[in-house]
């Protein structure tokens, strides 16, 4: 499964004002975890750059002045996205941008069914309580200590996080690297089994394990749990034994 959290940066807060785009940041989701794929670009807006906006996200009129037109980019932006669902908290703020962009540029609207909104489900999952971004990563535990200002690309990465979270979908780590897998034999069936970053430590001692060993022994060849039983480890070669008892009794 495909998904696309995606956040925006604008110069101001309705696009039917004549506000633009300045910044765009998409990350792929797989299966719920971030495939290494991104989507990041600064616009240049063709206009000024309110102070209120500025004060934001920190991007100057002068500074986007050299940056591609959403026009530029657009074919990119449409490709990168494809037919995936698209994350967004406060969805409907950046999709009224991108489309009033993307009319800009005779292209179809993206529709409103597309947008899975964080906004709409923190409210449901915590009615009552403050549900910014800044607040749902505090709650969940998340560092924001890299977000000086707001960033479409960095705001994307935490808002990945609080998704998952949102969702309980949360794996064991959201970093690039996948996890290592392992393939077991259990009877004639192989399963991929994902390998723990610390092993439990065992919860049985020696002797508990020789008993059920021997419990296991009286069920019969078809039992269940011989599927399961570690292998015997194999007898010492005798020279080898013999070498460990004169190490023991030099000793």
């Amino acid at each position: 499964m495909r998904e696309i959290v995606f956040d925006t940066e604008t110069t101001g807060l309705d696009p039917l004002k004549g506000d633009r785009l300045v910044e765009i940041g998409c990350i792929e989701l797989v299966n719920r975890l971030p495939s290494g794929r991104t989507f990041h670009k600064y616009l240049n807006p063709q206009r000024d750059m309110p102070a209120e906006a500025f004060a934001v996200h920190g991007l100057s009129a002068e500074f986007l002045a050299d940056k591609p037109l959403f026009a530029d980019i657009v074919d990119e932006f449409v490709a990168f996205i494809g037919d995936a669902p698209l994350i967004a908290h406060n969805g409907m703020f950046d999709l009224g941008f991108i489309n009033a962009e993307l009319e800009r540029c005779g292209i179809a609207a993206l529709p409103r069914t597309r947008i899975v909104d964080t906004l709409q489900l923190a409210r449901r999952k915590f009615p009552g309580a403050s549900n910014k971004l800044d607040d749902l990563c505090a709650r969940y535990r998340i560092d924001t200590s890299r977000r000086v200002k707001h960033g479409a690309l960095l705001d994307s990465e935490l808002l990945a996080e609080v998704y998952l979270e949102l969702i309980e979908a949360r794996q064991v780590s959201l970093d690039l690297v996948s996890a290592d897998v392992a393939s077991v034999e259990v009877g004639e069936t192989v399963r991929q089994v994902r390998a723990r970053p610390t092993p439990l430590a065992p919860r049985l001692d020696a002797a508990e394990l020789v008993a059920h060993r021997a419990f296991v022994g009286t069920l019969g060849d078809q039992a269940i749990w011989k599927d399961y039983l570690p292998a015997p480890e194999p007898a010492p070669e005798p020279a080898a034994e013999e070498a460990a008892e004169e190490t023991r009794a030099a000793g």
